[in-house]
């Protein structure tokens, strides 16, 4: 090696550069795997940008863990200096913040070459997040409920009425009250359904079925009146 770079080499018993390249070249792959499973499991609420975050900041702990080694005064040294540096974006979800000390650990397992801490840990992580995310997911409420009412004209049969024009956009239907207007002559039904579709196609198609009249669509809330 040259005497000018010698200087900028540790004295002690450093680190040979293959094994630097190598413990870098393995935080860059665990770091794409836990971006990968944040992408996974959080989806719709998934960032494109804490997901690449993720796996640089795999590398940069990498970096920092062999940097540091065993030189307690050099980690002082260090949280000194990585103390001027924050998160200017606010984390929206505590779970992105799992994910970042997950990226953090990582990273630090892959500097020390404790690559079995990394790989079990990466695989006890991913197992619970997907199993917390469906269970959990299991257990969000299904789509909102709606009030429907509609009049049946003179001369109509409501239950004809209601097989052809109203059930296919409904996911489920519970009937509330059935009643008769104008002497008898029509009938006012209102129904507690969950809609197949959005609301506007839904009630869109079913107030311009032939044998519905005056028709309301409205959340429920605990009042079927």
């Amino acid at each position: 090696m040259p005497e000018i770079w010698k200087p900028l080499v540790s004295n002690s018993a450093s680190v040979a550069p293959e094994v630097v390249f190598s413990r870098l070249v393995a935080a860059l792959v665990l770091g794409a795997v836990v971006a990968w499973i944040y992408r996974q499991v959080r989806r719709e609420e998934a960032s494109s940008s804490l997901a690449v975050t993720l796996v640089l900041l795999c590398i940069l702990i990498s970096m920092v863990s062999q940097v540091v080694g065993d030189n307690v005064a050099r980690a002082f040294s260090l949280v000194g200096a990585l103390s001027i540096v924050r998160f200017r974006t606010v984390v929206k979800d505590t779970q992105d913040t799992a994910y970042v000390i997950f990226a953090v650990v990582v990273g630090m397992a892959a500097g020390t070459s404790d690559l079995w801490v990394a790989l079990i840990g990466i695989g006890v992580v991913t197992v619970a997040s997907f199993a917390m995310a469906k269970l959990f997911r299991a257990g969000e409420p299904g789509p909102p409920e709606y009030l429907l009412r509609f009049r049946v004209p003179p001369g109509q049969d409501l239950a004809s009425v209601f097989t052809q024009s109203v059930a296919p956009h409904l996911a489920s239907h519970d009937l509330v009250s059935l009643g008769t207007l104008k002497g008898g002559l029509s009938l006012e039904v209102i129904y507690r359904v969950r809609l197949r579709g959005d609301l506007v196609t839904a009630a869109s198609a079913i107030g311009s079925a032939a044998g519905v009249e005056d028709l309301q669509l409205r959340r429920a809330n605990g009042d079927d009146n």
